[in-house]
């Protein structure tokens, strides 16, 4: 089982990853392989609306990362998307890494496996940022995991983030409820259960 972690940050060993290196360790605790796929500070494309990926299967963007981590969350079997927070709000590059992302995946990369968000901020936003990253997962048929508290932490440099004690915790606590999750869905494709099927009789919208 693998585990794929988005670190929105573009600090690679900054605050947002220190929360991130809790789960790693703690993923390993439990036999879960993870990747950190480091967006960094290169410019993040946003989406054009351009159509290009519904008749090529790829973002026409290249060069940040997108393309290339689709291409692995196809084998994923979960996924962290963590952030730090920029005026009560995620990161700009991870949100248009993650519309994308989703917008040019095949429905199949992603349904069906578990995502968790985390957000990181120096005093608030948090919240806000974690339930901004969560609506990816609820369009996308995937379950989420909870945590011992909402996936927020504190910290304004690396430093901080030690001290947050209790932040330390529900990112560990993440971590081990997803694992657990990863096994339960594993447990039950060996047992026979299948996967939902998923209803669709068209699209509708609000002027007819």
């Amino acid at each position: 089982m693998k585990v794929l972690i988005v670190n929105g940050s573009s600090h690679v060993n900054g605050t947002t990853m220190q929360y991130i290196k809790e789960m790693e360790k703690t993923f390993a605790s439990e036999g879960v392989e993870t990747e950190v796929i480091q967006i960094g500070g290169k410019p993040v494309g946003d989406c054009l609306q351009c159509g290009y990926c519904a008749t090529h299967g790829k973002c026409v963007m290249n060069g940040d990362g997108v393309n290339e981590f689709v291409e692995k969350a196809k084998t994923a079997d979960g996924f962290i998307f963590a952030t730090p927070v920029y005026y009560a709000h995620p990161s700009g590059r991870i949100l248009s890494f993650l519309d994308r992302a989703f917008y040019s995946a095949d429905k199949a990369t992603f349904r069906f496996k578990p995502g968790a968000s985390f957000a990181v901020a120096r005093r608030g936003g948090n919240v806000a940022s974690f339930d901004v990253l969560n609506k990816y997962f609820g369009i996308s048929a995937m379950p989420v995991p909870g945590s011992s508290y909402w996936g927020a932490a504190h910290g304004r440099v690396a430093a901080d983030a030690e001290h947050d004690v209790e932040g330390m915790d529900i990112a560990r606590n993440l971590a081990h409820n997803m694992a657990w999750l990863l096994k339960c869905i594993e447990a039950g494709k060996q047992a026979g259960v299948s996967y939902p099927t998923m209803e669709s009789h068209g699209y509708t919208h609000f002027v007819r």
